[in-house]
């Protein structure tokens, strides 16, 4: 399973398409507060979160998210327009294994997935 957190619509619809079309089912969220009752009720194997989300950001959201307990940990991708070197380091940091710019194609998003395994 595949949880999408993210404030856009059309970023989960585009993400939707993508990871539905390498066999994920999707799960949806529109903030880290959302995403995070997700992960409590059924931990996902794959997250692909927004940074810039109102209730609880997405940095927020993956130091949360890393803080429980799993004995299989979703791999987590970062989508956002945070582009600066600072950002990256600070997505990594905060638990995220990869990081994708917006705006992101297919290919750019599968070749994401790949290298952490999540395709």
């Amino acid at each position: 399973m595949c949880l999408l957190v993210d404030d856009s619509r059309m970023i989960r619809k585009i993400a939707r398409r993508i990871v539905e079309s390498i066999g994920y089912a999707v799960v949806e969220a529109e903030n880290g507060e959302e995403g995070l009752a997700r992960c409590r009720a059924a931990m996902p194997d794959l997250v692909i979160t927004d940074w810039n989300m109102p209730v609880m950001s997405g940095i927020e959201f993956v130091t949360a998210l890393r803080a429980i307990p799993s004995a299989n940990p979703p791999k987590v991708v970062f989508c956002t327009t945070n582009s600066g070197a600072r950002d990256i380091h600070k997505g990594i940091a905060a638990g995220a294994d990869e990081y994708v710019i917006k705006p992101f194609d297919e290919a750019a998003l599968l070749t994401r997935l790949q290298s952490v395994g999540a395709a």
